[in-house]
Formats: structure tokens, sequence, C-alpha cells
């Protein structure tokens, strides 16, 4: 492993030693090393030796911090619910706060106090005034507008016969979907939708370009805040109008708390949705015999997704937590004060869990995967991520029948990145959509 704490320079070693926190550690036989290209285009074999090997891993991030990972589904579910692993940075080490990468950089722009790095009472609180845009029965209602987005967007190049359906599909759908939960007017997202653009790139976009992206998202919702509450009518249903009244009538929402929505709603109900798609379409894309089969049965659609989720999921970690006192998790002890990332894609493929993990198995029985988190931070923007998904893969799937990959898969660049996976670009060839879409097939949910 790359700079692991413990790994074993003797595979057969078998003496425990202790760590510099005076933690045991177990040798751990040399196995696929962490945060490489490879590690990045397929980590489920690193995974897979570490769930086997060393399932609590001590080792060093690429920017320099040191933290936990955790990699079985029994810890990972404990761990996500433990009250002990607070989501606030201010409980972190100081090593971990000169980190250049991750939450360290959201604190030094001034968009870290959203509901992701807070612990109740705060967390409580926020998460209370957004949740009302993010019920399922709320994403339910959005079925229409989804449904017409997806056959907008699919309209500009459906008559091609190419696409890269990362930036023509999976990118816009859901950034325009939130610009409409947020109320953004018409008029003002291509904005949004280059802000947001040059969030997701991360590293691989224009230098500074995430802290610029994050100070217009910031101004532009303060500004948008203002304006609406000067003109605040019943009739207004968005977020921020909802926002607007909960703060009015006492419950109190700071300028920075209402600009961390956006970083917030990027993770809610943007970035998520982006790999969801694209990820699943990479995997029903080569795996003809279940892609076929959802086409020929429209009931597939929902449970096709969630293993999606479990297989390849958006979120290959969760945020950050940090231990507030000694905590044992899988049998080691983590000193506190300790930065301990869930790794969701490790727990999500653990035989302990899944038979046969590292199959595609759409008909999976109790599919209880934790590509959404588990316990108070499960992610906010599931309902409405998993409606975009069943309605933008489904639809595709119907429209362009024959759609398939225009270079091998192992030829696609994956995003690189802590938290979330995806994929840079996905570009695929088909069959030209004809004047009249065709019928059958999987629809949108």
């Amino acid at each position: 492993m790359a700079r692991d704490q413990g790994a074993a320079r003797d595979a057969d070693a078998a003496d425990v030693t202790d760590d510099p926190a005076g933690c045991p550690v177990h040798p751990v036989p040399a196995g696929p090393e962490l945060f490489t290209r490879e590690f990045i285009t397929d980590p489920y074999p690193a995974y897979a030796h570490l769930r086997e090997y060393a399932p609590v891993h001590r080792t060093t991030l690429p920017s320099g911090v040191e933290a936990w990972l955790v990699t079985r589904y029994a810890d990972a579910r404990q761990a996500l619910a433990d009250q002990r692993l607070s989501k606030d940075p201010r409980r972190s080490e100081a090593a971990w706060k000169q980190g250049k990468v991750g939450v360290p950089g959201e604190q030094r722009s001034g968009v870290g106090a959203h509901l992701l790095n807070l612990d109740p009472p705060d967390h409580t609180r926020l998460r209370r005034l957004v949740s009302k845009a993010f019920t399922p029965r709320r994403a339910e209602e959005f079925r229409p507008r989804v449904q017409a987005l997806t056959d907008r967007l699919l309209d500009d190049f459906a008559r091609t016969g190419e696409a890269d359906l990362i930036h023509d599909f999976a990118f816009p759908l859901p950034i325009y979907a939130i610009c409409d939960l947020l109320g953004v007017p018409e008029e003002d997202q291509a904005d949004f939708r280059t802000w947001a653009g040059m969030m997701i790139r991360h590293g691989s976009g224009p230098r500074g370009g995430v802290a610029r992206a994050v100070r217009h998202m910031r101004t532009y919702l303060a500004e948008l805040i203002h304006r609406k509450r000067a003109t605040l009518t019943d009739a207004d249903d968005d977020l921020i109008s909802g926002l607007i009244r909960a703060s009015d009538h006492g419950e109190h929402l700071t300028e920075d708390e209402a600009a961390a929505m956006a970083f917030i709603l990027l993770f809610a109900g943007f970035e998520t949705t982006v790999n969801l798609i694209g990820n699943g379409l990479l995997t029903l894309l080569t795996h003809d015999r279940e892609r076929l089969a959802l086409r020929a049965d429209p009931e597939l659609l929902a449970p096709t997704v969630e293993e999606l989720l479990r297989y390849d999921g958006p979120v290959e970690v969760a945020t950050w937590r940090f231990s507030t006192t000694e905590v044992e998790i899988g049998g080691t002890r983590i000193p506190a004060g300790e930065p301990v990332l869930v790794v969701l894609a490790a727990a999500d493929r653990d035989p302990r869990r899944f038979p046969a993990p590292d199959l595609l198995d759409p008909a999976r029985a109790d599919n209880q995967h934790l590509a959404f988190g588990h316990g108070i931070h499960y992610c906010i923007g599931a309902p409405l991520a998993r409606l975009e998904g069943q309605i933008a893969i489904g639809t595709l799937l119907r429209r362009l029948p024959d759609v398939r990959l225009a270079l091998p898969a192992d030829e696609l660049r994956w995003r690189g990145g802590l938290i979330m996976r995806g994929l840079q670009r996905l570009p695929v060839t088909f069959t030209p959509e004809a004047d009249g879409r065709e019928a059958g097939g999987p629809q949108g949910g």
C-alpha cells in the first residue's frame, strides 16, 4: 500500500507492533497500492485487500493527511451512526487542518458550515430547514419536470448518432433540476451551470477555479435571497423561498449558512446524481444481459438502480469524521481527535454482507447498501437522486436502444478525488433517433 501505516515489508511477518499513536498494528500483506491512477480507475481490488487484512486501516492520503479507513460493512454502518465520531472540523487535529484538499479547503473558502460538517443541534436545525425540499413526496411531485428536462436533453443529441453522456446528459440534468428547486431564474442558470462545472472538476480545472466558483455562487445566492425576500408571495414554493419563510418565522439562518447551502446542494442533489447516472450507464453498457433485461421489463428499473448504487456508487468515501474520544471500530482502537473515513465503496462490496458482491445482480434480495450513507447524515438528496437516476437511465435506454461505448471501457478516465467517484467523459454512439420517438422499453420510473 502506498505510504500505509503498518504495511508489512514481509508478508509472513507475525509480530504485532505499535503505531505512533500507541495503537496495536498488525502487519498487512502487500496488496494493490492506494491512490494511484490504477486505483482511481478500479479501487475495488485494493478495498478487497483492506477488508480482508486491515479493515480499519491508518494511511496517508495524497494531501499528506493521515486518516483511518473503515472498509467492512458492519464497521461502516456502526461508524456512520456513532455519535462519538463528530462531523465538526473543529474537533480535528492540527495536522488535518493543513490538508490541501477536502474539508480543510472548504473551511478556508468560507462554505464549511453546511450540513455535512455539523453535529446536533446545529445540524438538526439546518436539516429541518432544507428537508422539506427533498422528501420522497416532493421528489415524486417533481417527476414531470425531471422527465421534461431529460427529454429536452436527449432531443439535443438523439439525432446525431453520438454523444458524451457526462457532458451532454448526466451533468446538465441534475444542475437544471437543482436550479428549479432553488428557484434560480432561467436566465441565470447558465452561470450556475458554469460554477457547478468548475466545482465538480476539482483538480482538473483552472488553478483557483474551485475557490472562484464558490465565491461566485456564494455571492449569487446572497443576492438571490435578498431579491426573493423583497418580492416573496404565497405562490413561491421553491427552496430559497421556503428558507426565507422559515428564517422570518424564527428559524434563524445566517448569511454564511445560506451561502453554504450551495455547497451542500451540490452534494445532496447534484454531483451525486451526475455520478449515479454516469456510473450506472457505464455499468449497464458493459453488462449486456442486465441492460437487455431492463429494456424488456420496465419493472426492473427501480431495483436495477439500487443495485447500480451498490455496485459502483456515486460516493466512494463518506465525508470526514473525527473521533471525540477513543473509539473502537472492528477491534481497532482509534485515539481521540483523529480523522476517520468510511469507505462506502468497500462496504458495499463486502462479501460478509452481500453474496457474490462483485457481480451485478438487479434481483439481489435485501439490498441495504450504504451508497447514500446511514444515520442522521443520510444523504438528504437521496429521493431526488433516485428519481433522476431512474428517469434518466430508463428514458435513455428506451430512446436509444442500441447505445454503445465509443471506446473500450478501460480507456475511460475517472475524476481523481477522495469523496466522489465519477467519470470525466462517457462517449457513446447509437443509431440516430428518427423524428418520432420509439415506444416501449423502460420508462422513467
